[in-house]
């Protein structure tokens, strides 16, 4: 275990232009923030390095609260980030983890007194968790896997969770392994076209990538599809029959997730949409290859009532609803079995959820469990190779990647940055039109490079290029819509 102090933290952010328009939950998105931070560590023989981290800063999905508008949002993220600054340089030498585990009450708690939900109080340690391991992992030349499987972070268990008490964590981290490789899941929203005939001539973008679901099952051949489905099970329901109909011609053998996206009131509605998708022919390929369904139901909703009712004939994930480290056992408890990793939402989260689900499978005696790896925000660069570094270590078969179809690669990046990462993880990335984008073979991504000292990035950002973060103030906001709360 290695002891470090936080010293500083300085904050950018750079925007980013989506090639098309994404439905987010409840907004479509067109262009994007991201924000991108830079920390000085201290360890206790006197060196200090620096790590980073980025992160989308996203509207309506971290709180969907519509009296906030979409810029309120963005800002309370940074006031999510600012408290957690302030938390972590507050708590002078500690393990990275117990860093985390120290300032975990404290800052739910001040969020709340902020009006921010657990998943937008948590988006800051999340951030600054990444840049404290990229640091130690650059001054002890130790990539993030390595750092992990010795546990230098320090991981144990805790007050926060008591249902991993007896377990031997160090013994489960000392077996991890990164995969090579990793099966990109790709998510068809609800605005995207399925057909050629789907897009006006005005609506085509024409830069030579994949537009429809067609031209993606052509390009990348993909084994996995994420669907997202809007709580309408008439709506959804055609709309999945025409989807079924290009995945069977043109894969045949795939596997599909349903992302219910909160779009359900309650558990009833989307076993409704399961039962009429069941009862249609076109859908039965659809129907035996679907793996699970993401939190059909609203995060107000969702962890009220026992989910059985559609459990027992498909495994449920928590995705919005795992707000604090203590909803997957909430959940469990109600009959969900899975739940999501995302960077977003904290790397040790992860973790921590990766070692209740190898205790719980060991006591039932069979792979219940499971984790799975969803995350469409992160851009190419820092944030998906940090994202992918974390997943391919727990050993999950297959991510939710879409950064990728949605932003041209590394566009939003200065062109010698861009060539940088392209030289630095040649296996991840391929040039092309004078832009590095991810080069998605077979359905797959190679991630072997990512094993460099630091946590997944042996490339340099060049920060002269992104503006400071505004500092928010923190004070609660005053809803900007609050007829619409």
């Amino acid at each position: 275990m290695s002891k470090v102090r936080l010293k500083a933290v300085e904050c950018f952010e750079r925007d980013v232009k989506l090639r098309l328009p994404f439905r987010f939950g409840v907004i479509t998105v067109t262009e994007a923030t991201q924000a991108v931070i830079r920390a000085t560590v201290a360890l206790e023989d006197g060196r200090q390095g620096v790590g980073v981290a980025a992160e989308s800063l996203a509207a309506k999905w971290f709180d969907k609260n519509p009296a906030f508008s979409d810029a309120q949002n963005l800002a309370q993220l940074r006031q999510s980030l600012a408290l957690a600054i302030l938390n972590y340089c507050d708590k002078g030498w500690s393990t990275p983890f117990a860093l985390y585990c120290g300032c975990y009450s404290e800052q739910l708690a001040r969020g709340a007194e902020l009006g921010l939900v657990p998943l937008v109080a948590c988006y800051g340690p999340a951030l600054l968790d990444r840049a404290i391991l990229d640091a130690l992992g650059r001054l002890s030349g130790l990539s993030f896997a390595a750092m992990l499987k010795r546990n230098l972070p320090g991981i144990a268990a805790s007050e926060l969770t008591p249902e991993l008490a007896g377990f031997d964590l160090a013994g489960f981290l000392a077996g991890l392994e990164p995969r090579p490789d990793i099966a990109v899941r790709h998510t068809v929203g609800l605005l995207d076209p399925i057909l050629a005939s789907d897009q006006t001539p005005s609506e085509r973008v024409g830069d030579g990538l994949p537009e429809t679901l067609e031209d993606v099952a052509r390009r990348y051949r993909g084994a996995y599809y994420k669907l997202k489905v809007a709580g309408d099970a008439a709506a959804d329901l055609e709309r999945l029959r025409r989807i079924a109909e290009v995945l069977d011609r043109e894969i045949g053998d795939y596997r599909a997730t349903l992302d219910g996206n909160e779009q359900y009131d309650d558990i009833e509605g989307i076993a409704e949409l399961w039962g009429r998708m069941r009862a249609t022919p076109q859908l039965e390929r659809l129907v035996a290859s679907t793996l699970f369904i993401e939190q059909p139901i609203k995060r107000a909703a969702a962890l009220a009532r026992p989910v059985t009712a559609l459990a027992h004939f498909k495994p449920l994930i928590v995705d919005e609803s795992d707000g604090e480290l203590s909803s997957f056992p909430a959940a469990r408890r109600l009959g969900y079995t899975g739940v999501s990793s995302k960077n977003c939402k904290g790397l040790y989260k992860s973790v921590l959820n990766a070692a209740r689900i190898a205790k719980w499978n060991r006591e039932a005696g069979a792979p219940r469990y499971f984790m799975s790896a969803e995350d469409l925000t992160t851009l190419a660069g820092v944030s998906v190779q940090q994202d992918l570094a974390l997943i391919s270590l727990l050993g999950l078969e297959h991510v939710e990647r879409n950064g990728h179809h949605f932003v041209d690669g590394m566009s939003f990046a200065p062109r010698h940055e861009q060539d940088d990462f392209a030289r630095a993880h040649a296996d991840l990335y391929q040039q092309s039109d004078g832009v590095t984008r991810l080069a998605i073979r077979a359905g797959r991504l190679r991630l072997a490079s990512l094993e460099c000292a630091g946590f997944a990035v042996a490339a340099a950002m060049d920060f002269s290029c992104l503006r400071p973060m505004p500092a928010p103030a923190l004070s609660p906001l005053v809803p900007a819509h609050p007829e619409r709360a």
